[in-house]
């Protein structure tokens, strides 16, 4: 399997990802920053949350962590949370705009 694959992949699972009290998936709401992919399959990804203080963080962490560790060929998932830059709701995709009826 290619890296380009595997990105594929890791995409596709991270808009598997839900807060608990959004519908809408960590990848569309634009709370996923960066992912890296090593020579090896490590995954590193850099997220945020819509709010520091979200009383989902643990949860959304571990599944993202989880869910990319299940991928045919990965080796390890490691997820860096920061708040650097601050989401904003223009972060999100037009389709998770229209869910949540920002357009």
């Amino acid at each position: 399997m290619t890296k380009f694959e595997i990105e594929e992949k890791i995409v596709a699972m991270l808009k598997t990802v839900y807060d608990p009290e959004i519908p809408v998936d960590v990848y569309n709401l634009g709370l996923i920053y960066k992912i890296d992919v090593t020579d090896d399959f490590d995954i590193s990804v850099d997220m945020t949350l819509t709010a520091p203080n979200c009383p989902a963080a643990e949860f959304i962490m571990e599944d993202v962590r989880q869910k990319l560790e299940s991928i045919e060929g990965v080796k390890s998932a490691t997820v860096n949370l920061v708040f650097e830059p601050e989401w904003d709701k223009d972060m999100m995709s037009e389709e998770a705009k229209l869910e949540l009826g920002f357009l």
